[in-house]
């Protein structure tokens, strides 16, 4: 009898592992050289993470991750320590990692490598969530899509910013229709990337947050330190984004709605994000539209097009089909 009781129990134990494991979706990190890694295993792996979390867990991840970006690669030792002390399984490579999950956050610092990255994992088929920036360029963030389309997985992009309960407060159309904006950002610049792409583009995804697309040209104004971007939408609304590289580092803006003035949202933590990247994993629901994002690198690369013609105006389509145009050399070199 105690023979039988003990054979049940392990046999009721290995049932429950098993439902267990069927029911936790396991998590991959592709790069930890940016905060935002350490930040969402800590918040996924800890034994007392909130019960909205207890559905997934980070078991493994590919720590490179950039080799090249000083202040990316110098984070690397540190976040891998901290990583399999979160019970994160650290893997020689993306294959060896893919085996092991079920969905993949892609969240290598270094724009240079997504591309790459990426399509090892849409060859896998899992669905992937792209950490900013999509790509370091216009043109590569293009082709990740047209690869995800090619091999039918799902994937996201998005600034935290974008996340900021007032900011989607406004984006719903709860201050008024909104008439304008004027956002700001933090710009640390990184010369391997195309201006704004490393770390503008919090800015800008809060411009578009509040304005939504359809911007038609772009004007921009630099000097040394200091860039303001001008934006005209299809409608007549008129949106800027000013790029810090001097001050302090403030997030945020003003918003011009019908009724009132409201002030945009600034960082509120990375929980924000993490809720809406469960989601999207939990629901494979996309919650920002390729094309908005493919519109934030266009209006970026606009303005560089601009800076490179001394603020002379930019038209955004026919940025969109330079664009384009080199995706397809890009995407035809991956097929040679």
């Amino acid at each position: 009898m105690k023979l039988r009781i003990i054979t049940l129990s392990i046999l009721y134990f290995f049932i429950s592992v098993c439902i267990y494991s069927q029911n936790v979706i396991k998590l991959g990190i592709i790069g930890l050289d940016t905060s935002h890694s350490p930040a969402f295993i800590k918040l996924l792996n800890d034994e007392n993470a909130p019960e909205q979390y207890k559905g997934f867990k980070v078991v493994a991840a590919y720590p490179y991750g950039s080799k090249t970006i000083e202040s990316s690669a110098k984070r690397i030792p540190g976040y891998m320590e901290e990583a399999k002390n979160n019970g994160v399984k650290i893997t020689t490579s993306i294959a060896e990692m893919l085996k092991l999950v079920d969905c993949v956050l892609l969240e290598t610092n270094d724009g240079n490598l997504h591309l790459e990255q990426a399509l090892e994992v849409f060859k896998s088929g899992k669905p992937m969530f792209i950490d900013k920036p999509v790509a370091a360029n216009l043109a590569e963030t293009i082709a990740i899509f047209e690869l995800s389309k090619k091999y039918n997985v799902q994937i996201f992009s998005s600034s935290v910013l974008r996340y900021s309960p007032i900011n989607q407060e406004i984006r719903k159309g709860e201050h008024g229709k909104v008439l304008g904006a004027d956002c700001y950002s933090p710009d640390a610049y990184e010369p391997s990337h195309a201006d704004f792409t490393w770390y503008g583009i919090h800015g800008v995804e809060t411009l578009y947050t509040v304005m939504g697309t359809g911007c038609v040209e772009v004007s921009r104004q630099s000097t040394k330190d200091f860039s303001v971007v001008t934006g005209v939408w299809a409608d007549g609304r008129i949106g800027t984004f000013r790029a810090i590289r001097t001050g302090h580092n403030y997030f945020g803006g003003t918003v011009f709605c019908s009724g009132k003035m409201v002030q945009a949202g600034g960082y509120d933590g990375y929980k924000v994000l993490l809720d809406e990247i469960l989601k999207f994993f939990r629901t494979k629901e996309i919650p920002v539209n390729p094309e908005e994002t493919i519109e934030i690198f266009t209006f970026m690369e606009a303005s560089n097009e601009s800076k490179r013609q001394h603020g002379n105006t930019v038209s955004m389509e026919s940025i969109l089909e330079k664009g384009k145009l080199e995706a397809r050399r890009i995407l035809k070199s991956l097929d040679n």
